[in-house]
């Protein structure tokens, strides 16, 4: 059996063991040492290929900006940051059709952009934003997809754990793929926000509790308003972060590593003066923080030694050279990764596909003229609709579990994310095909 074979063989021993239910950490380091002791027949190179990995993974200077941007979105979280975007969103957009859905796009595309994190972003506005549109007359399915849906805004702009997590995977500047990010990210809030609109104009019954909206309306109940003096306390630490933060990162003046930390600083101030900060939210912040950075950076350390397992098994050169012999040419190729990331998306969560697919695809990519900064944009989008897709969806879960409330059903929060997908799915061919929408800022 040549080279090429076990390592293809390898790579569905790995699907195999993650959908089996082993960790992906687990299985990503079992297949590498088993595949590297069968392709050279030395255990001992396996063993220091792995403390190689081990060191290299954990070693360099951008690493600390994985436990401070988790650090600065769980800071922000418990300062009270969303509920108050959310707020001020609904304030400025209650004479919108479909506002209130319009508000959380724009509280949610806010919020992250100082969080980085999807299931952030699905808990809060769970709590702030459903009850909201509930109480106004909005449908329950439309609104948990509402929440859900924007939710995954928190993957794609800037800063970025997902983004994070492939830079170091493919060896790519932090920094440049958080500005790539920037414009995909916003064009994507802007989607969502015409799809609502769309809806509500045009499907009202899809988007409203007609006969709740029609009792509403005769009984005419004024909501209290905020002046702009309250709007504005509001919304102040937050734009002051997201200027600080990526203000900082878009004119060089900071690394990834010091924005996350200023970030992580000024979130630390906004929530100790709001008095959000006690004992016991701080020491459940700092645990919080160590549990997902220990977590991702183990991940790293396996994906990195399971790449140089598929270096030794020459797997990316193997299927570079089968891609071109078959004709189908970058966008050929472009197209069966992409859906091939989709498939994954509804069988594993975020992390694992770009463990997986990153040390495959972004040589080939490469090696097919395509800019690894823009490859890494579409890659990123293409996971991040698996946020949304049944059976994982593990946005549409957080959303379930945070609501708690038997009468919601995960089908109906799948049903309503839906349209969210379509309209991903839409920005995903833009970007794919117009390159400058990732790389304009980044040049």
């Amino acid at each position: 059996m040549s080279d090429l074979q076990i390592g293809g063989l390898l790579i569905g021993a790995l699907v195999a063991l993650v959908l089996l239910g082993v960790h992906i950490a687990i299985a990503l380091i079992t297949v590498a040492f088993g595949g590297i002791w069968l392709i050279r027949q030395d255990p001992e190179m396996a063993m220091r290929l792995f403390y190689m990995a081990s060191y290299n993974g954990v070693a360099d200077y951008i690493f600390a900006t994985i436990p401070l941007f988790v650090l600065m979105g769980l800071l922000v979280s418990v300062g009270g940051v969303g509920k108050d975007t959310f707020e001020v969103a609904e304030a400025l957009l209650r004479r919108v059709r479909g506002g209130l859905g319009v508000a959380t796009v724009a509280a949610n595309t806010v919020f992250a952009a100082v969080t980085g994190v999807s299931i952030a972003s699905a808990a809060v506005f769970t709590r702030v934003a459903v009850p909201e549109m509930v109480r106004h007359g909005y449908r329950t399915t439309f609104a948990t997809g509402t929440v859900a849906g924007s939710s995954v805004l928190g993957m794609m702009i800037p800063p970025s754990l997902l983004m994070i997590i492939y830079g170091v995977l493919a060896e790519q500047s932090i920094g440049k793929l958080f500005i790539a990010g920037v414009i995909p990210g916003f064009l994507l809030a802007l989607a969502f926000v015409a799809m609502i609109v769309f809806m509500a104009t045009v499907l009202p019954g899809k988007v409203f509790d007609l006969d709740r909206l029609a009792e509403l309306q005769r009984r005419q109940v004024e909501q209290p308003r905020l002046g702009a003096a309250a709007m504005a306390g509001k919304l102040v630490p937050i734009v002051l972060l997201v200027l600080l933060v990526l203000g900082g990162l878009y004119t060089g003046f900071f690394t990834p590593t010091e924005a996350g930390g200023i970030g992580a600083f000024g979130a630390l101030l906004v929530a100790a003066a709001r008095r959000r900060l006690g004992a016991a939210n701080l020491w459940k912040v700092l645990h919080e923080t160590g549990s997902v950075s220990v977590g991702i950076l183990v991940l790293l350390v396996a994906a990195s030694f399971y790449s140089r397992m598929l270096s030794v098994a020459g797997v990316p050169m193997a299927i570079a050279e089968l891609v071109r012999d078959a004709g189908l040419g970058p966008y050929g190729f472009l197209l069966l990764y992409v859906a091939i990331v989709l498939f994954l998306g509804m069988i594993l969560d975020s992390s694992s596909i770009l463990l997986i697919m990153t040390p495959i695809a972004a040589p080939i990519a490469q090696q097919l003229g395509f800019d690894l900064i823009h490859f890494g944009v579409i890659t990123v989008l293409a996971v991040e609709i698996g946020l949304l897709t049944p059976p994982f969806g593990i946005s549409i879960f957080t959303v379930k579990s945070t609501l708690n409330d038997p009468r919601v059903s995960v089908e109906s929060i799948f049903a309503g994310a839906m349209p969210f997908v379509g309209a991903m799915l839409l920005v995903l061919l833009l970007v794919a095909l117009v390159p400058a929408l990732s790389l304009a800022l980044v040049r």
